[in-house]
């Protein structure tokens, strides 16, 4: 009876100091872009024009580039730290100037189109304007080299 009333104790008291230690820990930052902008009401403000683009049918093997516009909707310049694809498939090129107030830059991705099939790739776009990262989408489908593409309508 002794052991069990140990146990007991022991037991409590391990509860009682994962509750405290679990109180005192300090709450995530959950943000969202209209606190953070009111935060700073003069901060960049990324606007891109689409984050998705359908490249329709493409030719096995024939590289195709697209371009998303992003615009600086804020006050203050705005920055593109990185810009990275989710494959090697898919190639980027963006500016490192910064975007003025009301001015725009774009980011150009060609996907290489090697594989036949469909496809979804993202894009992960990281700026100062805010601390969540963006992700853009580029899908379509290759068609193999030996079957004619469909003409878009």
């Amino acid at each position: 009876m002794k052991r069990f009333h140990k146990a007991l104790v022991l037991i409590s008291m391990v509860m009682i100091t994962g509750i405290a230690s679990a109180q005192s820990q300090p709450a995530t930052s959950t943000k969202t872009a209209a606190q953070e902008q009111a935060v700073n009401p003069d901060k960049p403000v990324a606007t891109f024009e689409q984050t998705v683009i359908d490249m329709g049918e493409i030719p096995q093997g024939i590289p195709k580039s697209v371009e998303f516009k992003l615009t600086n909707s804020g006050k203050e310049p705005l920055m593109i730290s990185s810009a990275k694809g989710s494959c090697g498939c898919t190639n980027l090129k963006y500016s490192s100037d910064p975007v003025l107030a009301g001015k725009s830059t774009t980011i150009s991705a060609t996907y290489n189109a090697a594989a036949a099939g469909g496809f979804s790739k993202t894009i992960t776009v990281i700026t100062n304007a805010d601390s969540s990262p963006v992700k853009l989408t580029l899908k379509g489908k290759v068609i193999p080299k030996n079957e004619p593409a469909k003409k878009a309508e």
